[in-house]
């Protein structure tokens, strides 16, 4: 079991940044996949940015550029730094572990942190 808590999203104007950060604990954080999703009001969750174990990242093309995902091991956190925001990026953003172990996948979730960019 994992417990994912994040936090750092906020208001703040377009063409401005944020900082999210999701502290893992429960589990050996670095076996995890980690990724970040938001669900804006109205329409379905989509992936924004997800890091392996092995440091790989991959990008939603909306946020390609603009978004970084990072993770520090010893401090069991996965971060998303993101620049440039516009409204369009006004959604509720979930921190996702996830895991594959003999041939189950195992997902955790966190309970979301609002982040609102005003035009």
């Amino acid at each position: 079991q994992v417990q994912l808590v994040e936090s750092g999203g906020g208001l703040v104007q377009a063409g401005g940044s944020l900082r999210l950060s999701c502290v893992a604990s429960g589990s050996t954080f670095s076996i995890y996949n980690m990724c970040w999703y938001r669900q804006a009001p109205g329409k379905q969750r989509e992936l924004v940015a997800g890091i392996s174990i092995s440091e790989r990242t991959n990008y939603a093309d909306s946020v390609e550029g603009r978004f970084t995902i990072s993770r520090d091991n010893v401090k069991n956190t996965v971060y998303l730094q993101m620049n440039s925001l516009n409204p369009d990026d006004t959604a509720v953003y979930y921190c996702n572990a996830r895991r594959m172990y003999w041939g189950n996948r195992y997902d955790y979730w966190g309970q979301g942190t609002q982040v609102t960019v005003s035009s």
